[in-house]
């Protein structure tokens, strides 16, 4: 189950950092800041839960990389941010680490 609880708490680690890009259009600002905040509260607990079994290195980690890696896929598909090889190269990096980690643990 915490590695259940960890998963989601990667995916809402997405969600405050979207949140605060879509704050930046009027329409979306009071909007924006309660769903990045809303995140960002899940995210912990879910995290916190999480830590309960799987050691806070390992954790974290995966936690992060989740976040970063989901975060940069959003921020190509839906807001045009730049995408290249390298880039892309990177992520899979970061993937492939966590994917270690979980392997290893």
């Amino acid at each position: 189950m915490a590695w259940i609880y960890l998963a989601l708490a990667g995916l809402f680690e997405i969600g405050w950092p979207v949140g605060f890009k879509l704050s930046q259009q009027p329409a979306y600002k009071v909007w924006g800041i309660a769903a990045a905040v809303l995140s960002m509260g899940l995210s912990g607990w879910l995290l916190w839960l999480a830590q309960r079994e799987i050691p806070i290195g390992t954790a974290y980690a995966v936690w992060t990389g989740i976040g970063g890696a989901g975060t940069f896929l959003i921020g190509v598909l839906f807001f045009g941010d730049s995408a290249s090889l390298a880039r892309y190269l990177g992520v899979a990096l970061i993937v492939g680490g966590v994917i270690t980690l979980k392997l290893a643990h």
